[in-house]
């Protein structure tokens, strides 16, 4: 997945959707930055801090990982069914490829395939140098989005 072709989201869907201000904050600032509506992806950023870090505050806890990568593809779903879904996750799978430290970051998923009630879904996961840091894959049981 890349940046091409991200475009903004409408500010009234964005305002209904947005995550509660308490979870974003701690989740490093987690925020949609971008949703190519073509393509089903939506791109998200965050800042991984040092209270997110082991090792000396160096390298961000894999929980935080899966859970960056967890949002972004939730919110896939929200997108894609014009906040009228979303999904609680039956299973996640994360593959860490390179370290991730404090900085900003990025994630960016995609619905693979939805349907009435089960969704397969996807994520890529880039650190503050612009490589890709995690994958993950997911299936999730959709039910109604209630902010």
């Amino acid at each position: 997945m890349n940046d091409e072709g991200m475009a903004s989201i409408d500010p009234a869907l964005l305002q209904r959707i947005r995550m509660n201000d308490e979870l974003a904050q701690a989740m490093g600032g987690f925020h949609l930055r971008g949703w190519n509506a073509a393509d089903g992806v939506i791109d998200a950023g965050f800042t991984v801090q040092r209270q997110h870090c082991h090792s000396e505050g160096r390298i961000a806890q894999g929980g935080f990982i899966t859970g960056w990568l967890d949002a972004a593809m939730a919110f896939a779903v929200i997108l894609q069914t014009e906040g009228q879904q979303t999904v609680n996750s039956l299973e996640i799978k994360v593959s860490f490829y390179e370290k991730v430290g404090p900085g900003a970051g990025h994630v960016q998923a995609r619905v693979v395939r939805r349907g009435r009630r089960v969704a397969f879904l996807e994520a890529s996961l880039f650190n503050a140098e612009g490589k890709l840091a995690a994958q993950a894959s997911s299936t999730g049981i959709l039910v109604d989005y209630r902010p």
